[in-house]
């Protein structure tokens, strides 16, 4: 595949639903017009555990246009083991009489980086004392779910909350599994493993929701809302968690904001009692190779439009991206240097810490 059309096919998947607004599909439950009430927090503290799902742009780049371009099934690939990270955040929900409730979002992708970053957080004794309650598992890909082994040694039964649109092999890898792919030359590479089946309950999110309308009510001033949308490497849906905070409004957290950011906001705008925008964290899916676009200033206009008041993005939003928004007046969140004394780094960390990383956090 060459690089124009590799890049045209990521557009496809994720840039151009940030534009027009919309990109999921149509469900009975987006069909009824009563607006939902869904409860409220009092605040939301996000810890980034990690946002470095690879470290190198430039090898993970080349290893799906090596082995097919962006719609190639991602178990099909024999990925640099070496260039693997994985995304994954620690959610603390203050609920309106104080009590602190905790959610993790995503696994990671290396259970080696996974385990040395969990390990750095506290987040083996917060596992196995059941202070995380359960994971939403934002979508299947792999540097947000591969790591599932290092969360499932500590609570081997913990709820999840993902996406339906599963494929066998992900299911195959949340029971017990080790999966390889072949290089071309027809050699065996590890590319994934699980020692420990889950054992929990997996609830599989759609987007109608537990009761038809449309979102799950994990927790009160909590809501998990699914979007049936395709995305790049073989992988279909995505969750996103809604909180509303009392006297603030509304928080989308997305881990890679596939269905596209202005997607996510309009869906809160028609279907919640309320709303008013107030912040957003997460892996925004703009410019993932740090590339440019025209019509990524269409999204610059569209978040401005919106009038958030906190915009904490990272991961796959793009470090450009994140600048040139900030530069245009969004609120964007600046992060720290903590990001550099992690063993590892992102090959296109900038100095300009234009936002979130490695150790950082943000209080809505």
């Amino acid at each position: 595949m060459k690089r124009r059309a590799f890049l045209k096919s990521l557009a496809a998947t994720g840039v151009a639903a940030s534009i027009t607004g919309s990109g999921a599909l149509t469900s009975k439950a987006e069909a009824k017009k009563k607006k939902i009430e869904f409860g409220e927090v009092k605040s939301v503290k996000i810890d980034v555990l990690s946002e470095t799902s690879w470290f190198d742009n430039t090898i993970f780049k080349k290893d799906i246009v090596d082995y097919g371009g962006a719609m190639t099934n991602q178990y099909t690939i024999p990925w640099k083991w070496d260039n693997a990270g994985g995304y994954m955040a620690l959610i603390t929900v203050t609920e309106l009489d104080g009590k602190e409730r905790k959610i993790l979002l995503d696994t990671g992708w290396n259970n080696e980086w996974v385990d040395y970053i969990y390990e750095m957080n506290n987040i083996p004794a917060m596992l196995e004392s059941g202070e995380i309650e359960f994971m939403v598992l934002s979508h299947w890909h792999l540097d947000h779910f591969w790591g599932i082994e290092s969360t499932l040694k500590h609570k081997p039964d913990i709820t999840i909350y993902g996406p339906a649109t599963h494929y066998p092999e992900d299911m195959k890898l949340l029971k017990g599994a080790h999966l390889t792919a072949k290089d071309k030359e027809g050699k065996e590479h590890h590319i994934c493993k699980n020692d420990v089946p889950h054992t929990g309950k997996l609830v599989e999110c759609t987007p109608d929701g537990e009761k038809g309308e449309g979102i799950y009510n994990v927790m009160p001033g909590v809501a998990v809302r699914n979007f049936d949308v395709p995305i790049l490497l073989r992988v279909r849906g995505e969750n996103v968690l809604y909180f509303n905070v009392k006297d603030k409004g509304t928080v989308t957290v997305t881990g890679c904001c596939h269905p596209g950011v202005l997607s996510l906001f309009s869906y809160a705008r028609k279907n919640f009692e309320g709303y008013k925008p107030y912040g957003c964290y997460g892996g925004l899916h703009i410019t993932l190779f740090e590339t440019w676009d025209p019509k990524f200033d269409d999204i610059i206009r569209g978040v401005k439009a919106f009038k958030i008041q906190k915009l904490a993005c990272n991961h796959c939003t793009g470090w450009i991206w994140a600048e040139k928004a900030a530069a245009a007046g969004v609120p964007v969140v600046k992060g720290t240097d903590k990001y550099k004394t992690y063993k590892r780094t992102s090959s296109v960390a900038t100095g300009s810490n234009a936002f979130l990383t490695n150790g950082d956090f943000v209080v809505f």
